[in-house]
């Protein structure tokens, strides 16, 4: 049984956090945050499909496809340290390399991650003395977990980590243990993944050969952090890192038994709702958005007609303005791309309490407008849609389109 618990990075067994305050380009806040195992991890990561990918995605996808042992994380907010060229991975490369001295492990043990403007170079003087200054502080209390994930915040408004604990039998033959998993990540615009979206990192005391921790991650990914869209735009720095300390105690996973399943079930589990956090968190956003797509004739189908939906600017602002104008979610459906039958299918939105049919036997229904309209107004809107064809399904979430996003990055830089 999986059971969410309090905290986020520093819930697993031998993992540390801590933050500082570096002025890298954010000033009277924390914008730097460091993650330190006790003991060298297995590391699993996927990384950013736009072809035009920030130094820290580089430097990170060649460690994590190398398989060699991680045991630090260090992280920057403000600056992305992307489309700097030569000077910005030999930024990545000064910066394992100091964090290795400070910490006694090996340069290839560092990973590292930016978030912020394209194009400006990070000073590495501050980089270093942050650095230096979190290696003093590391700490595996809950607190210093979540101000790390306030660190890495950029027009997020809220931090984001999420917990799991669940039982696997025990190393010596003795009962179970109690494994944890949890994580921390960051993002509210620049969100349109097409493998997982801006920064993440998830660490766990799992003992597990990292085949299949790569295995688990990969398989996750589809249906959690792939499913959520704010803006339509994939960064050049999405990122996201499972360590595993294997610290737990329990017997080591090494096939795809009943442990590893529990295992990819907790993975799951804090993938999404750090995944819907970052959709309900989007910029300038009033509310969430969730379609789920049901009895498709294929899983991928079910993806993509539930991101089309919530992808689609006119259903983002019909969502902002309560205006229960179910048009706009049958063009995206139309449109996304997947064949289907629109005489069949059943379009219905969703309340806490109460539901409304909006579209059914190929035309659109009678509804009581003004229930539409509250539940539209409720922070959570969800839709629903029976393609009436199979039994696959999906679901993707994503959240309003309001003025406020237009003037948060018509100043981003500023």
């Amino acid at each position: 049984m999986i059971r969410k618990i309090s905290g986020g990075v520093t819930a697993a067994k031998g993992f540390k956090a801590a933050c500082c305050a570096a002025g890298i380009k954010y000033q009277g806040r924390t914008d730097m945050a460091m993650l330190f195992s006790e003991t060298p991890c297995a590391v699993a990561g996927t990384f950013t499909s736009n072809r035009v990918k920030a130094a820290p995605v580089i430097w990170d996808r060649d460690i994590v496809e190398s398989g060699c042992p991680v045991q630090a994380v260090v992280v920057n907010a403000g600056i992305a340290n992307a489309a700097t060229g030569k000077a910005g991975l030999d930024l990545c490369k000064a910066t394992a390399e100091h964090t290795a001295k400070v910490l006694g492990i090996p340069a290839s043990a560092v990973l590292l991650g930016s978030t912020g403007v394209i194009g400006p170079n990070i000073p590495l003087d501050r980089i270093s003395a942050g650095v230096t200054a979190m290696a003093g502080t590391l700490s595996d209390t809950r607190e210093a977990g979540t101000a790390a994930s306030k660190a890495i915040m950029t027009t997020d408004t809220v931090n984001k980590e999420f917990a799991v604990a669940f039982d696997l039998p025990a190393a010596d033959g003795n009962g179970t243990v109690q494994v944890r998993l949890g994580g921390m990540s960051k993002g509210s615009g620049m969100i349109h993944p097409n493998m997982c979206t801006m920064l993440g990192y998830i660490t766990t005391d799992c003992a597990i050969s990292r085949d299949l921790l790569v295995k688990a991650l990969r398989g996750v990914v589809p249906d959690t952090f792939n499913m959520i869209t704010v803006d339509g735009d994939t960064s050049t720095n999405d990122t996201l890192l499972l360590l595993a300390s294997g610290l737990a105690g329990n017997r080591q996973i090494s096939e795809e038994d009943e442990s590893y399943s529990l295992f990819r079930e907790a993975l799951f589990s804090v993938c999404r709702d750090l995944a819907v956090l970052m959709a309900s968190d989007g910029e300038g956003a009033t509310h969430l958005l969730e379609m789920r797509v049901f009895h498709a004739d294929t899983k991928e189908n079910a993806r993509t007609l539930a991101r089309s939906v919530v992808g689609s600017s006119l259903v983002k602002a019909m969502v902002y303005g309560r205006d229960a104008n179910c048009g706009r979610i049958l063009c995206a459906l139309g449109y996304a791309g997947p064949d289907f039958d629109p005489a069949v299918i059943e379009l219905t939105l969703r309340g806490e309490k109460e539901s409304v049919c909006f579209y059914k036997d190929g035309r659109v229904q009678d509804f009581d407008e003004e229930k539409a309209a509250a539940i539209l107004a409720e922070k959570e809107v969800r839709f629903s849609c029976d393609m009436k064809m199979g039994e696959a399904e999906a679901t993707a979430w994503g959240c309003d389109l309001t003025h406020d996003y237009v003037t948060i990055n018509g100043d981003y830089r500023s």
